[in-house]
């Protein structure tokens, strides 16, 4: 008995997101000398621009400043690897993965092992309405914001305006909420060990940075390196899932592979901010399949250019998104707060 293939993925909608599954499978395998190249040709430049900025220091504050703005590239390149190695991508050794990452973690302000788990669960559970709360941005229904105090739906507004969400909130995750295993405060030691281990080699780092050059660099390089890829970082992971028809649905009409296709962007960036980001606006594919390595998915998208039009978004386009915040339940889209009230009036 021969056994069944998927549909012809170059057809639209010929194949279900189970069977892209299947389809996706022979991109799994990640390539050693690849992944030390791109390991290699991040860390580098990154370490050495770092060392520039602090010899900029002697000469203009202002030379310093924006070799450090340059190097919140490079520093959002490194997340992304940690990232892929958080999903078993990046080697095939999973020990290997883990050190790697738990490095990375260091550089990035994030304990790895913390974020790999809340991350898992943000990917378990993306696009379910019964199921949020830890790994995404904080969506409210319409419904549930009408049904608020008005102190609620101010802090509601508070939290979902752009100056929140990429000024002010990404500082405060990475520089003090990730220094506690927030969302696994008792799951265990082992998330424990993973925040204050980091902790303590931040601290370390840190310490020899005040004592070798002074204030000046903490302030100068480390910091506004550190708090522009976080922006980035926050403002990438917020495009991702929060376009107009993106994928909600209560736990009993929601399926993960759907919700994984359907619920994530294709964030077609200029090639430099494609190679900056690591790809990672290849997000429909990447949550269909994360086991893939960022490196391998232009692949997909030229073997099967089906899904290059499935949830595409230029960089202008996605601009628009952060006017959005409500999800309408009714006509599964979601809305800005203007556009709740002239559908369904003022709270």
């Amino acid at each position: 008995m021969s056994i069944p293939q998927p549909s012809d993925p170059q057809e639209p909608g010929t194949t279900s997101p189970r069977e892209w599954v299947q389809v996706l499978s022979k991109y799994r395998e990640p390539q050693l000398w690849r992944s030390l190249f791109e390991l290699t040709v991040s860390l580098a430049p990154f370490v050495l621009l770092w060392a520039l900025a602090c010899w900029a220091l002697t000469v203009s504050y202002w030379l310093a400043l924006g070799i450090s703005v340059l190097n919140a590239g490079f520093l959002v390149r490194l997340f992304a690897i940690q990232h892929d190695c958080g999903h078993g991508a990046f080697f095939n050794n999973r020990q290997v993965s883990d050190w790697v990452g738990r490095v990375l973690g260091v550089l990035t302000l994030t304990p790895y092992d913390v974020w790999r788990r809340t991350h898992s669960m943000h990917h378990s559970a993306a696009g379910n309405l019964s199921r949020r709360g830890i790994g995404d941005v904080h969506t409210l229904t319409v419904d549930e914001y009408r049904a608020l105090s008005p102190l609620w739906r101010l802090h509601y507004r508070v939290y979902r305006h752009p100056l929140t969400l990429f000024g002010l909130g990404p500082g405060y995750i990475f520089i003090l909420q990730n220094r506690l295993p927030i969302g696994l405060m008792t799951a265990g030691w082992r998330y424990w060990t993973s925040a204050m281990g980091t902790n303590l080699a931040i601290a370390g780092a840190l310490a020899l940075i005040l004592y070798f050059g002074g204030v000046a660099p903490l302030l100068l390089v480390f910091l506004p390196t550190t708090v522009i890829a976080a922006s980035i970082g926050v403002w990438l992971f917020f495009i991702q899932h929060q376009f107009e028809e993106t994928s909600w649905n209560d736990e009993e009409d929601w399926q993960l592979h759907d919700a994984a296709l359907h619920g994530s962007s294709f964030y077609d960036l200029p090639a430099v901010l494609r190679w900056f980001t690591a790809n990672i606006g290849v997000h429909h594919v990447h949550h269909l399949y994360s086991r893939i390595p960022f490196y391998r998915l232009p692949e997909v998208l030229r073997d099967h250019k089906v899904l290059t039009g499935m949830n595409r978004m230029t960089l202008v386009e996605s601009l628009a998104c952060s006017r959005l915040h409500l999800w309408d339940e009714r006509h599964k889209r979601l809305l800005s707060f203007r556009q709740a009230n002239a559908l369904y009036g003022a709270p």
